[in-house]
């Protein structure tokens, strides 16, 4: 960064240029460090009480977190905030602890094990890991702040810059794990141990959604997907939307 770059009026760089040059260094050095914890600390920002982007714009959004059920799914077109603003954001906020005053949803009060998962190990990567943690390379730039990312997350083995579980400091002073998953490893990849939440991201098998669900059975854990139905009606899409499943009569029809 210059201070030409920086986010200062013409009249404030004009001011600043005035200035001996140790000045200038000590304020451009001010000025990276303010522009890097913004980077690091986005989960403070989503949903604001005013501005453009204030909460209240955001009716469904809302209406998604503040839900009682245990499975809950935003299916909805493309470029709505699914992945950042509802399923990476709630997954944050349970793995941090870091619930902001307005939060009308569940909360931990303890930390959770939780898995977020994609359809393919690079779309886990390249998205969902990317809303969550950041990149390997600027780990903390995701929905989780970087003051709560204890340590390197391990890797997965045979996708570059691909997490396999990391370490989220909780804020009752406990430890949350997150483990990245995709849907192209299969049912079994999914068996194992208890979890409080799954955040399925895209439309998975229904064999892998019914493996989740068993996951979250003795914890009464939370199940979130977020997906657009490319697909159209589904089993999954229909489980959440009973009331267009086909009747006897339309599918005799249909079908003769």
């Amino acid at each position: 960064m210059s201070l030409h770059d920086a986010p200062l009026s013409r009249s404030e760089l004009e001011s600043v240029s005035s200035l001996p040059l140790e000045a200038q260094e000590e304020i451009l050095s001010l000025l990276e460090d303010l522009a890097q914890a913004e980077k690091e600390t986005k989960l403070y920002r989503l949903y604001p009480d005013t501005g453009p982007l204030r909460r209240e714009l955001y009716p469904k959004h809302l209406q998604f977190f503040a839900a009682p059920d245990q499975e809950r799914c935003m299916m909805a077109a493309n470029r709505v905030g699914k992945t950042w603003g509802v399923g990476g954001y709630e997954t944050a906020l349970h793995l941090t602890g870091e619930y902001p005053d307005w939060w009308q949803g569940r909360r931990f009060t303890h930390p959770i094990e939780a898995w977020a998962a994609g359809d393919t190990s690079e779309t886990t990567r390249d998205i969902v890991q990317a809303a969550l943690m950041g990149p390997l390379a600027e780990l903390g730039t995701g929905l989780i702040p970087a003051a709560n990312i204890i340590g390197e997350p391990t890797k997965r083995a045979g996708v570059p810059g691909a997490m396999d579980t990391g370490r989220i400091r909780h804020k009752s002073g406990g430890t949350s794990l997150i483990g990245f998953k995709s849907f192209d490893q299969g049912r079994k990849k999914f068996q194992g141990t208890a979890k409080h939440l799954v955040w399925l991201d895209e439309e998975p098998d229904p064999l892998v959604y019914d493996e989740c669900m068993l996951r979250l059975m003795t914890t009464d854990g939370m199940m979130l997907c977020t997906f657009t139905p490319l697909e159209g009606l589904t089993e999954i899409a229909l489980r959440f939307l009973p009331g267009l499943a086909p009747t006897v009569d339309v599918v005799a029809n249909r079908y003769g």
